[in-house]
């Protein structure tokens, strides 16, 4: 195999681990996200369940004022009874009354529901404390996972960078700069073998001189279909497949 085959071999090796690395950290960031939302969810949902807590107490404040204000009419009523002396009022203010006491009934059973109400959210509450509190945990454990293996992903990734240099530096400028054309177009699958006649990066038949040129090792050869760098070693298949 040419040197420059094999130092071009051993520098993709390093560019496919350089990709894999930076790939597994544009995963980080978004699942560090999708991490904190889910506590944030939990907590979103406590919070609503409090704040019903606090519309229901309010709600049955308000109801109790309404009573109040229905037995001070009773009041009023009564005490207007007994001072008029004609039958069509005091029939009429009877009347008023009994309104008011079937009002205050209706409050009160709308005060039942509201107690109920309260029990039920009580219990949300507290389910969704412990939701809230265990998933607050776990999130904060796996956020410090995930900023754990940031941190060792981006050393790698330095590592192996710089390495990228020296190993760049190491290929003969022409064959480099034909790479990095390559290498920006087609990936990380830039150097390929030959497989049964075919181009290990696009697969198309290759022609026999091609197939020949390569087998020679005494030159580059590139894929006239997709223009990637070919190698032969002993163990592959030259021939197409019969």
């Amino acid at each position: 195999m040419l040197e420059a085959i094999e130092k071009l071999l051993i520098l993709q090796d390093r560019d496919r681990k350089i990709r894999r690395v930076q790939e597994e950290l544009s995963h980080i960031g978004p699942k560090r996200e999708t991490l904190r939302a889910k506590a944030a969810t939990a907590q979103t949902q406590l919070d609503a369940a409090k704040n019903r807590v606090k519309q229901i107490e309010t709600e049955r404040k308000r109801l109790e004022l309404d009573v109040e204000g229905q037995k001070s009419q009773i009041e009023k009523y009564a005490n207007q009874q007994l001072q008029t002396r004609k039958n069509e009022e005091y029939r009429a203010l009877a009347h008023e009354i009994d309104t008011c006491k079937a009002a205050i009934v209706k409050i009160e059973d709308q005060e039942i529901g509201l107690m109920e109400q309260g029990e039920a959210v009580q219990k949300e509450i507290a389910r969704a404390t412990q939701e809230s509190n265990e998933t607050k945990k776990l999130v904060e454990t796996q956020v410090a996972e995930l900023d754990q293996r940031e941190a060792n992903l981006k050393q790698e990734l330095a590592d192996l960078q710089q390495g990228r240099a020296e190993l760049a530096a190491a290929v003969e400028e022409v064959a480099r700069a034909r790479y990095e054309r390559l290498l920006r177009s087609k990936g990380d699958n830039v150097v390929v073998g030959v497989h049964h006649g075919v181009c290990g990066g696009c697969h198309m038949k290759l022609p026999a001189q091609i197939l020949v040129t390569c087998q020679g090792q005494r030159e580059i050869v590139a894929c006239i279909n997709c223009g990637r760098i070919l190698y032969y070693t002993r163990d592959m298949a030259l021939a197409g497949a019969e």
